[in-house]
């Protein structure tokens, strides 16, 4: 280890001290969606910073990502847990294969692009749940520990019924969920590209100081490959006349982060992870969040 990054990663590490601090978890969203992601995780990874990860087993990418999670034993690990597929022109499926999973894909095979769109299909619940327990087996084939689930694009909990097979899942695997330790959630995902900095300033600034504060990030690296990739959900990530913007969400995400690592912001808070915060209040502590006001 370089001595910058031995100084950095001292910082973060937990002491009695530190116990007045409000406390953050980063989690990190989408890793193995494919190589420009991933290498904004092996970025992250270079500052010692104890992260959560969140994988998606059903990407082409994911294995890069585990090689890069076996080097960082800092870094949490969960499983992504994945029934949509929103970019146009790069597409995934299901684990299973379609054949086996055949009510949760489209004519092609793919999962479909929007929570919306699966909603309104009929998709089969033994079928949602066969394809999410082969996620989190391939999860974990690939050798990491696995500490936590959580739901791309939160279709996996978006009814009541889709809810309780994530719980089942979770409860078979003996993982967490995300969201589940009564974590105060907050995300920059919507946030404009140039307000992130300062928006994530002004949020540590509000941190909730006796509960677990959780910020979910999306971060990549803006290479060609990620900004032609154009997001068919949410208006937020492309332009009025519908030019990608995504790429350049997630490099300023990056960005922040890292400034955010190597600045003073990071002695004002107690860093964890997944399998720090699952350790100190075990499994049995799980609530199903509230839903919003």
């Amino acid at each position: 280890m370089t001595p910058f990054l031995f100084v950095v990663a001292a910082l973060f590490v937990q002491n009695p001290s530190s116990s007045s601090r409000p406390e953050l978890l980063v989690r990190i969203d989408d890793i193995g969606m494919n190589h420009s992601v991933n290498l904004a995780l092996a970025r992250l990874a270079e500052t010692k910073m104890p992260l959560s990860a969140s994988v998606m087993f059903a990407c082409p990418w994911y294995q890069e990502a585990v090689e890069i999670l076996k080097q960082n034993p800092q870094i949490s690990v969960g499983v992504h847990l994945v029934l949509n597929s929103e970019w146009k022109y790069y597409r995934w499926g299901p684990v299973l294969g379609k054949e086996a999973v055949p009510s949760l894909v489209d004519s092609v095979g793919y999962f479909l692009s929007s929570s919306e769109k699966f909603l309104a299909s009929h998709y089969d619940l033994g079928e949602v749940e066969r394809e999410l327990t082969a996620q989190v087996e391939r999860a974990q084939r690939s050798g990491l520990r696995i500490e936590y689930v959580d739901y791309h694009m939160g279709t996996a909990v978006s009814t009541p019924e889709l809810r309780a097979i994530v719980e089942r899942v979770a409860e078979k695997f003996g993982v967490g969920i995300s969201r589940y330790f009564g974590e105060n959630y907050h995300t920059m995902f919507d946030t404009p590209v140039a307000r992130k900095e300062i928006a994530f300033k002004a949020h540590l600034d509000s941190l909730v100081p006796d509960r677990v504060n959780l910020v979910v990030v999306h971060a990549a690296q803006a290479t060609p490959e990620m900004r032609v990739l154009v997001d068919m959900n949410n208006p937020s990530q492309n332009t009025a006349s519908g030019e990608p913007l995504m790429a350049l969400h997630r490099q300023a995400e990056l960005e922040m982060l890292l400034k955010f690592a190597r600045g003073p912001d990071a002695r004002r808070v107690s860093l964890v992870n997944y399998g720090a915060v699952i350790s100190r209040m075990g499994r049995s502590s799980m609530k199903r969040p509230q839903p919003p006001q």
